[in-house]
């Protein structure tokens, strides 16, 4: 097992250039902010009454965070679809954001097209290929991004990019209210959260490392609520991703009311799972009462847990801190399982076969 204090075993595992896209995810953010802001988006889109996001994988994920992000805040729920085909909803009054990263996603290019056909406000977030393509002979506005802060050119790694487009065309198009000073804020608090995780800090005053080290041989279980669940699927797929190690997620309440009993059989397994509880102060009372007492239950079982207390005061800085959190850890913990994190085999062999 590698040494994660030893910035030469890092480097020599990391020939893809993933911890450099992992740092520049604030970046990221603040550039694909400023570009869609100042940008065109569809004339339209202020008359929309509901959003669909049609994605896939990495691609899906900032529409994922942003969806449980702004709950409370958006004039509209904004749905994912993970599909070939856009519900039959889909109409001249929807608002369609076709999100693929390599502009080539089979499902992203089928459903983009239906949402032409159908009339529906479009826009597009990506850095080129098929999707670009249609939507520039069609005339439809999209957001091209320069993917200058994600030198892997991995689409998982530049999430930052998805995040900061998907809320500022939400802004633009008068979905949510967020201030250009909202989002600076976030994005210098989530620069702390980088250099906090980094590899220069060592492995006792660093949260990322400790915690990569306690999952080497756990399956994890990861546990949020509220405007963290769509950030912790994202922690997920980076773990699958990135580290090659298989992870499940629950959301509280919901999980309190059927999991709980799911932990008896095998009695084998409860010493490969450890569960990750994502506590934030600003749940809802009754949420917060929640995570000491299913930490209980759980540890009863003799399951191991850690508990993770949000150091963040607000949500969106609480969402970079998850996002940076959840990349380091997969980064550390490939390190640990010396594999390259920038490599995905088996996805690329599944897509060849296709």
């Amino acid at each position: 097992m590698i040494n994660l204090d030893s910035l030469g075993d890092i480097k020599d595992f990391d020939q893809g250039e993933v911890l450099t896209s992992i740092r520049r995810l604030p970046e990221q953010v603040a550039d694909a902010w400023k570009q869609v802001t100042d940008g065109e988006v569809p004339a339209a889109c202020r008359l929309a009454k509901n959003v669909v996001v049609s994605g896939m994988g990495g691609s899906a994920l900032g529409a994922r965070i942003a969806d449980s992000l702004l709950t409370d805040k958006a004039r509209s729920p904004i749905e994912i679809f993970t599909e070939y085909r856009l519900p039959d909803y889909v109409n001249q009054e929807t608002l369609v954001i076709a999100s693929s990263y390599s502009g080539n996603t089979a499902e992203t290019l089928t459903a983009a097209g239906e949402a032409i056909n159908r009339g529906a406000i479009v826009y597009g977030v990506t850095t080129g290929g098929e999707l670009a393509r249609l939507l520039s002979q069609k005339n439809i506005p999209y957001y091209l991004i320069d993917a200058k802060e994600n030198p892997s050119g991995k689409p998982r790694l530049g999430i930052g990019y998805s995040i900061g487009a998907i809320l500022a065309v939400l802004a633009r198009c008068g979905f949510i209210n967020l201030l250009d000073s909202e989002v600076a804020e976030a994005v210098e608090e989530a620069k702390k959260f980088v250099k906090a995780f980094g590899p220069t800090v060592p492995k006792e005053k660093n949260p990322a490392k400790e915690l990569a080290e306690t999952l080497y041989t756990k399956i994890p279980v990861l546990v949020a609520s509220e405007h963290l669940f769509g950030v912790a699927h994202a922690f997920k797929n980076q773990l699958n991703e990135t580290a090659k190690t298989f992870a499940c997620l629950f959301d509280l309440p919901e999980a309190d009311h059927h999991l709980l009993e799911g932990l008896g059989y095998p009695e084998a397994a409860k010493a490969f799972l450890h569960f990750l509880f994502f506590e934030s102060g600003v749940y809802f009372g009754e949420v917060k009462r929640r995570y000491s007492l299913t930490q209980e239950v759980v540890g009863k079982q003799g399951v191991s847990f850690t508990n993770y207390h949000l150091t963040a005061y607000r949500k969106l800085p609480q969402i970079f801190e998850v996002l940076i959190l959840g990349s380091f850890v997969s980064f550390y913990l490939a390190l640990l399982h010396e594999v390259d994190p920038a490599q995905i085999p088996w996805v690329d062999y599944f897509k060849a076969k296709l």
